[in-house]
């Protein structure tokens, strides 16, 4: 076959391929009308992960399992909005990085809408004005995210979700060269985890810190002796050429975002947990708090400690571990626990990242 038989062949599959789409689109509008008649929720985040494991599990090749994994989310986003549009807050303004991670977890047909603080995030969604939100909570450079860590405290919220996002950081500018920028503006975070790459090529040039990346941007966009490190979104939205790319210092520089709602989310078989517990003062306490997760073998992945800043040097633990809370195993590890500390709290059993 020549360079036209196979555009042909593609064209055909196209073809296919749309009429298709549009068939599984009309299902997924029947099964809205369903959902409605019977008060079902419109959004089952477990069966995405079901659609989207099984999809993966099958492929084959040569697409990559992560961008079919990126093509079925828009796909899943589009056919939601056609049954129900799904409101979702994150921390903006847009471009921001907690922008991208919505997108990537509901996909760009979902009503995404920024808030100005992490704070409004948790309001949002604790009243019922969103489905759910998204908010950073750690990063692999700089550590967690202490507001974020600091509302789950008291927030009604559930966990229901994570989103990894690999950050990468780009410096924005209008200037023609790096000599003609005379100020660098940004988040303290994007400051930070650019800190020695400034050091070695702006190493006179002072920083200034904005409310978040995409601001900073917006301030490069009116003067070209400014440059951003923001987004490559960011730099999109406000039109702002990339200076120079991926300036980050960690080249693994990844964050971390939860997804808060208000429904449970039952078990998928690939999950986690989050729980925060505050405990005694008293030698050994914490050995005998975490011995049920060993005990049963469960594996924990983070543990975090924060004051309460009720009163002096008393502090709550954040523990993340594999496991649903639904599960025999998981239940049995959190009654023990409940047993040996002061106060547990159960933050949201959710699908893994």
């Amino acid at each position: 076959m020549n360079l036209d038989d196979w555009r042909s062949r593609i064209n055909d599959l196209d073809n296919q391929i749309l009429n298709l789409l549009n068939q599984r689109a009309d299902a997924a509008l029947h099964i809205g009308e369903l959902k409605r008649q019977q008060d079902l929720p419109y959004f089952v985040p477990e069966r995405e992960v079901q659609v989207l494991d099984r999809l993966i599990g099958q492929n084959r090749g040569p697409l990559p399992s992560e961008a079919l994994r990126v093509i079925w989310r828009e796909i899943l986003s589009a056919s939601l909005a056609l049954e129900n549009p799904l409101p979702v807050v994150y921390l903006g303004p847009a471009a921001t990085y907690t922008h991208q991670a919505a997108q990537v977890r509901f996909g760009s047909s979902a009503l995404l809408r920024p808030t100005r603080s992490i704070a409004e995030v948790f309001d949002e969604v604790e009243r019922g004005r969103a489905e759910y939100g998204v908010v950073p909570v750690e990063n692999s450079t700089e550590g967690p995210v202490n507001v974020t860590l600091d509302r789950l405290i008291d927030s009604d919220a559930l966990i229901t979700g994570e989103v990894t996002l690999e950050i990468s950081h780009f410096l924005l500018s209008r200037a023609g060269d790096l000599s003609e920028v005379k100020k660098v503006c940004s988040h303290p975070q994007g400051l930070a985890q650019c800190r020695q790459w400034l050091n070695a090529n702006l190493p006179d040039v002072p920083t200034e810190e904005t409310s978040s990346t995409s601001a900073a941007a917006e301030r490069a966009k009116d003067d070209p002796t400014v440059a951003a490190i923001s987004s490559e979104m960011a730099g999109r939205l406000y039109d702002v050429p990339v200076l120079r790319p991926r300036i980050e210092d960690n080249r693994f520089n990844s964050t971390r975002f939860l997804v808060l709602g208000r429904r449970p989310i039952p078990v998928t078989g690939r999950d986690k947990t989050s729980i925060l517990f505050s405990m005694k003062n008293e030698p050994g306490v914490l050995f005998s708090i975490l011995q049920p997760f060993a005990e049963r073998g469960l594996n924990l992945t983070k543990i975090e400690s924060r004051p309460t800043k009720r009163r002096p040097w008393e502090y709550v633990n954040f523990v993340d571990f594999e496991g649903h809370r639904d599960t025999e195993i998981v239940a049995g590890a959190l009654s023990a626990v409940r047993e040996r500390c002061q106060f547990l709290k159960i933050l949201g059993s959710y699908p893994v990242a």
